[in-house]
């Protein structure tokens, strides 16, 4: 893997990166954690909300615009997730316009027309007065918008809602959704909130909910019809509804990413009379502790094939001892893989974010025996901010890379930020790596 082209994102700690292709340019639009850095467009310092850069030519990334989010830090401000949709795949949508969604730290969802990205505007706010917000999911070709919210009255900071947003001028709520256990008035113990949904549309009828990001992570899938049309007040028979089976994972293992690889022809079975053919989740927890201070977390391949009765055949994470990790500061352990199903990697090479062991490439042709083919760990700068451990005297402190997710477009070039302020690097597969896109 090579570095094509970088940018320091104005020094800010950064979550989601998306990459849209608008007319000729392509677009990311990158969610950052909360905190505040100068914004040399405005000359302003700006709560960390979005960055807007035009990667048309990826060796030259032009800042466009940077929309400020909620103060406050780290996860409590910012505007960590965004999702686009152009208004001519909308059904109900403006067909001159492009439409962001993204989270307004943790109390809403709003969405803004950027049909210019260099002069956002405000459209239109979903939701508000919400106590959490994370990593949401919306269908272009429907508008149907899987949110994570956190209602008052449920009993976790995050479970879904699911909105009509095919209209993004006038959204249209249509239910809450969660765990039993979660629903206002329930007892006994909790269970994990939600971290993000992925869903495969009306041509799959699944959604693929992850729960528990860094422990006791949950994979549940739900059939997508019965979940928008089923009954919807939130009891415990009505959440189990739409429910096609739930997999509870051991209480070391999160769920922090369900990313489907549905319909996979696997050349080992080639000549098998059953079950050549076959569909996986790939389930990647979030390392949350810095220097291994915890059960170290990875991607866990599950076998849907059946889906009342998925069964885990594989992991893949990096080795430390082939980089002593555990001693170069930050976190070590995955954070997230790739969610793009972009027909150039879908089902053939997985990009996973791996912390302070960079940006990973896994060949995933055959999801039994995933197998590392490229990598690329960024270099620090003068932006990359410290990462401790331990209290008072006995605080030690590094400064360390955190990739933090990863995402690909069409054309096939990795864009991963960087949670500790290092900003975007764009990369792309070469030699042996890149044959395994074909």
């Amino acid at each position: 893997m090579e570095l094509v082209g970088s940018h320091d994102l104005q020094g800010r700690s950064a979550y989601q990166p998306v990459i849209h292709k608008q007319g000729a340019q392509w677009i990311a639009y990158v969610g950052h954690h909360g905190g505040v850095s100068r914004n040399p467009l405005s000359g302003g310092q700006e709560q960390n909300g979005t960055s807007i850069l035009d990667v048309t030519d990826p060796a030259n990334p032009r800042y466009l615009a940077h929309i400020p989010g909620e103060p406050g830090k780290d996860e409590a401000g910012g505007a960590q997730m965004a999702r686009v949709c152009n208004g001519t795949d909308l059904p109900r949508g403006d067909k001159g316009k492009v439409y962001l969604l993204r989270n307004y730290g943790d109390t809403a969802h709003q969405v803004w027309d950027v049909t210019d990205p260099a002069r956002p505007a405000l459209l239109s706010t979903v939701v508000d007065k919400l106590k959490g917000t994370h990593k949401s999911w919306w269908e272009c070709d429907t508008g149907i918008a899987f949110l994570v919210s956190g209602v008052e009255g449920w009993r976790v900071r995050r479970h879904p809602q699911v909105y009509d947003l095919s209209d993004p001028a006038k959204p249209m709520f249509i239910r809450n959704f969660g765990l039993p256990g979660h629903e206002p008035g329930a007892s006994g113990p909790v269970p994990s909130s939600l971290h993000g949904p992925i869903s495969t549309g009306t041509k799959g009828n699944r959604v693929y909910f992850a729960y528990g990001a860094n422990s006791r992570g949950v994979l549940q899938i739900v059939d997508r019809e019965k979940l928008l049309s089923g009954p919807k007040e939130p009891t415990p028979e009505n959440l189990v509804y739409p429910q096609v089976a739930r997999l509870d994972l051991p209480p070391q293992f999160g769920a922090h990413t369900t990313y489907p690889m549905l319909g996979m022809e696997i050349a080992e079975f080639a000549g098998d009379k059953d079950a050549r053919r076959r569909d996986f989740v790939v389930v990647t927890g979030e390392t949350f502790r810095n220097e291994c201070q915890e059960a170290r977390q990875m991607a866990i391949f599950v076998d849907v094939s059946d889906e009342t009765r998925p069964v885990g055949v594989s992991s893949w994470a990096v080795p430390e001892r082939s980089g002593g990790f555990c001693g170069r500061g930050g976190r070590f352990g995955t954070h997230s893989s790739s969610e793009s199903f972009a027909p150039v990697y879908y089902k053939r090479v997985l990009l996973f974010a791996h912390f302070n062991a960079g940006v990973r490439a896994v060949d995933v042709r055959d999801p039994f025996h995933p197998k590392e083919i490229a990598y690329y760990i960024p270099s620090v700068t003068t932006s990359t901010g410290k990462r401790c451990v331990g209290k008072g005297a006995e605080e030690r402190c590094k400064v360390a890379i955190q990739t933090n997710n990863v995402e690909v477009d069409e054309r096939g070039y990795v864009y991963a930020v960087d949670r500790a302020n290092t900003g975007l690097h764009i990369l792309r597969l070469t030699g042996a790596a890149k044959e395994a896109m074909k």
